[in-house]
């Protein structure tokens, strides 16, 4: 028998079930080695192209308003002082879409809790393709109540950033931008959703910010291969 990797035991837990617990948890030390691996790869790019346009979105406002008053926010306008770095989710909601996607719904709600977090470190702001008075209208229904919602029905940030396919299909993309020496560049995007899929694998280019799937990651059932959120459920 190798040694125990910790002293921390479970009520009732059967040798068997530490021995294969301890085969998991060494899979998972190296899971978050190569997490942090990757991170450090991430933090290493070099800076990526100038954005070539200072994109003007239709925006409402950062904050809870009560009000419909329209505006407009440029890309440099997001940058908040001291804080250099951008990320921007494009939102599947455009102006064809009956609903917003429930996938990029259900990463929202998550993430508009966190923005009080997130605003300590980091510029957040999300773009859809529908009016911004229909994004809006939604947010206030979803209760989101932090989020930057902006809305690119007047630019090119979609297409130029692949949160749209050629033929003006929504996709969902997380892209990160950095402010250096007055100029704004592209850093990252979730480039994985462009991949080809390994077997048994869909793209999971955002799960890092999707806490859903990696609370059920951790179920006995896993995150099953049938099931995607809703907008609504009926309990």
């Amino acid at each position: 028998m190798t040694d125990p990797l910790h002293t921390v035991r479970f009520p009732g837990e059967s040798p068997a079930y530490r021995i294969a617990r301890d085969r998991l948890l060494k899979a998972e030390m190296e899971l978050r080695r190569q997490t942090e691996a990757t991170a450090a790869l991430r933090r290493a790019l070099p800076l990526g192209g100038v954005v070539p346009v200072d994109y003007a979105f239709d925006d409402e406002g950062d904050t809870p308003i009560d009000t419909d008053i329209e505006r407009q926010t440029r890309l440099s306008d997001l940058f908040a002082d001291g804080k250099d770095t951008l990320a921007i989710y494009s939102f599947m909601f455009g102006p064809a879409m009956s609903a917003p996607c429930p996938s990029c719904s259900s990463i929202l709600d998550a993430l508009d809790g966190e923005m009080p977090h997130l605003r300590q470190r980091v510029n957040v702001a999300v773009v859809a393709k529908s009016p911004i008075q229909r994004i809006r209208h939604f947010a206030r229904d979803r209760g989101w109540r932090q989020l930057h919602l902006l809305s690119s029905a007047h630019n090119t940030y979609n297409s130029d950033y692949h949160g749209e396919s050629a033929d003006g299909r929504q996709m969902p993309a997380l892209n990160i931008f950095l402010r250096r020496d007055g100029q704004v560049h592209h850093t990252w995007c979730s480039e994985l959703m462009f991949v080809p899929p390994e077997p048994g694998q869909d793209p999971r280019h955002v799960d890092a910010i999707w806490p859903l799937w990696n609370l059920l990651d951790c179920l006995p059932e896993g995150r099953g291969a049938d099931w995607r959120p809703s907008l609504t459920y009926d309990r």
